[in-house]
Protein backbone atom coordinates (compact mmCIF):
# COMPACT_ATOMS: atom_id res chain seq x y z
CA UNK A 1 0.00 0.00 0.00
CA UNK A 2 1.40 3.46 -1.04
CA UNK A 3 1.38 5.54 2.06
CA UNK A 4 0.83 9.83 1.25
CA UNK A 5 3.73 12.09 2.49
CA UNK A 6 2.57 15.47 3.87
CA UNK A 7 5.40 17.93 3.36
CA UNK A 8 5.87 21.82 3.79
CA UNK A 9 7.48 23.92 6.12
CA UNK A 10 7.49 27.77 7.31
CA UNK A 11 6.74 30.78 4.94
CA UNK A 12 10.55 31.50 4.63
CA UNK A 13 11.34 28.36 3.71
CA UNK A 14 13.99 27.73 6.59
CA UNK A 15 12.06 25.08 8.74
CA UNK A 16 10.63 21.89 6.29
CA UNK A 17 8.47 18.82 7.45
CA UNK A 18 7.49 15.75 6.60
CA UNK A 19 5.21 13.09 7.45
CA UNK A 20 4.26 9.82 6.38
CA UNK A 21 1.56 7.77 7.05
CA UNK A 22 -2.68 7.99 7.41
CA UNK A 23 -2.75 11.12 10.49
CA UNK A 24 -4.58 9.69 13.59
CA UNK A 25 -7.07 13.12 13.33
CA UNK A 26 -8.00 16.30 11.76
CA UNK A 27 -9.41 18.72 13.43
CA UNK A 28 -9.88 22.26 14.58
CA UNK A 29 -9.29 23.89 18.31
CA UNK A 30 -11.54 26.54 19.57
CA UNK A 31 -10.01 26.60 23.33
CA UNK A 32 -8.85 29.58 24.40
CA UNK A 33 -5.25 29.24 23.91
CA UNK A 34 -5.14 28.14 19.98
CA UNK A 35 -8.00 31.22 19.80
CA UNK A 36 -5.25 33.55 21.03
CA UNK A 37 -2.06 32.05 19.40
CA UNK A 38 -3.99 31.93 15.99
CA UNK A 39 -5.50 35.21 16.16
CA UNK A 40 -9.09 33.92 14.68
CA UNK A 41 -11.68 31.77 16.50
CA UNK A 42 -9.45 28.19 16.33
CA UNK A 43 -6.36 26.53 15.39
CA UNK A 44 -6.31 23.38 12.74
CA UNK A 45 -3.96 20.30 12.91
CA UNK A 46 -3.26 17.29 11.37
CA UNK A 47 -2.39 14.88 13.81
CA UNK A 48 0.64 12.12 13.37
CA UNK A 49 1.48 9.19 15.73
CA UNK A 50 4.94 7.20 16.25
CA UNK A 51 8.38 7.69 16.64
CA UNK A 52 9.85 9.39 13.43
CA UNK A 53 6.37 10.01 12.05
CA UNK A 54 7.02 13.32 11.19
CA UNK A 55 11.07 14.74 10.48
CA UNK A 56 11.50 18.60 11.03
CA UNK A 57 14.30 19.85 9.43
CA UNK A 58 15.80 23.47 10.27
CA UNK A 59 15.98 24.94 13.79
CA UNK A 60 12.64 25.84 14.79
CA UNK A 61 11.73 27.80 18.26
CA UNK A 62 9.28 26.82 20.49
CA UNK A 63 7.03 28.23 23.89
CA UNK A 64 5.17 25.60 26.15
CA UNK A 65 2.06 25.80 27.38
CA UNK A 66 0.37 23.82 30.11
CA UNK A 67 -3.09 22.45 28.67
CA UNK A 68 -6.26 22.27 30.59
CA UNK A 69 -4.84 18.30 31.43
CA UNK A 70 -1.52 20.33 33.15
CA UNK A 71 0.47 18.68 30.69
CA UNK A 72 2.94 21.04 28.34
CA UNK A 73 2.18 21.38 24.78
CA UNK A 74 5.23 22.78 22.95
CA UNK A 75 4.27 25.00 19.90
CA UNK A 76 7.08 25.33 17.50
CA UNK A 77 7.70 28.52 14.84
CA UNK A 78 10.11 29.63 12.20
CA UNK A 79 12.51 31.95 14.48
CA UNK A 80 12.92 33.86 10.90
CA UNK A 81 9.50 34.75 9.94
CA UNK A 82 7.56 33.54 12.60
CA UNK A 83 5.07 30.86 10.99
CA UNK A 84 3.60 28.20 13.14
CA UNK A 85 4.62 24.56 12.11
CA UNK A 86 3.78 22.10 14.20
CA UNK A 87 3.06 21.03 18.12
CA UNK A 88 4.70 18.15 20.24
CA UNK A 89 2.86 17.23 23.54
CA UNK A 90 5.39 16.47 26.13
CA UNK A 91 3.34 14.12 28.05
CA UNK A 92 3.20 11.99 24.70
CA UNK A 93 6.70 13.05 22.47
CA UNK A 94 5.22 10.28 19.91
CA UNK A 95 2.46 12.97 18.97
CA UNK A 96 3.07 16.02 16.46
CA UNK A 97 0.11 18.36 15.07
CA UNK A 98 1.10 19.95 11.72
CA UNK A 99 -0.98 23.25 11.21
CA UNK A 100 -2.65 22.53 7.57
CA UNK A 101 -1.65 25.82 6.28
CA UNK A 102 1.88 24.94 6.29
CA UNK A 103 0.99 22.33 4.13
CA UNK A 104 2.92 22.27 0.52
CA UNK A 105 -0.55 20.89 -0.45
CA UNK A 106 -2.95 22.27 2.17
CA UNK A 107 -6.00 21.09 0.39
CA UNK A 108 -5.31 17.49 1.69
CA UNK A 109 -6.38 18.79 5.33
CA UNK A 110 -10.13 17.39 5.57
CA UNK A 111 -11.20 17.93 8.93
CA UNK A 112 -14.01 15.87 11.41
CA UNK A 113 -13.81 16.66 14.45
CA UNK A 114 -13.49 20.25 16.49
CA UNK A 115 -12.07 20.00 19.82
CA UNK A 116 -13.69 22.36 22.92
CA UNK A 117 -16.75 23.65 21.40
CA UNK A 118 -17.74 24.51 24.38
CA UNK A 119 -15.21 28.10 24.25
CA UNK A 120 -16.01 28.28 20.30
CA UNK A 121 -16.85 32.04 19.84
CA UNK A 122 -20.14 33.15 17.81
CA UNK A 123 -18.75 34.35 14.91
CA UNK A 124 -16.20 31.30 13.91
CA UNK A 125 -18.41 29.37 12.67
CA UNK A 126 -17.96 25.69 11.76
CA UNK A 127 -18.90 22.81 9.26
CA UNK A 128 -21.97 21.42 10.83
CA UNK A 129 -21.04 18.05 9.55
CA UNK A 130 -18.03 18.09 12.31
CA UNK A 131 -18.05 15.63 15.39
CA UNK A 132 -17.72 18.79 18.11
CA UNK A 133 -16.23 17.73 21.29
CA UNK A 134 -17.33 20.02 24.86
CA UNK A 135 -13.95 19.98 25.90
CA UNK A 136 -10.62 18.10 24.64
CA UNK A 137 -10.27 14.88 23.34
CA UNK A 138 -10.60 11.65 25.86
CA UNK A 139 -7.36 10.91 27.22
Amino acid sequence: MNQRTYTGGCACGAIRYEATGEPIAELHCQCRHCQMRSGTGHSSYVVFAGVGAVTVTGEPRSWRIAGDSGNEKIHAFCQTCGTPTHVTFAANPEITAIHPGSLDDPTWFHPTLMTYGSRGLDWDRHDPELTVLEKGPPA
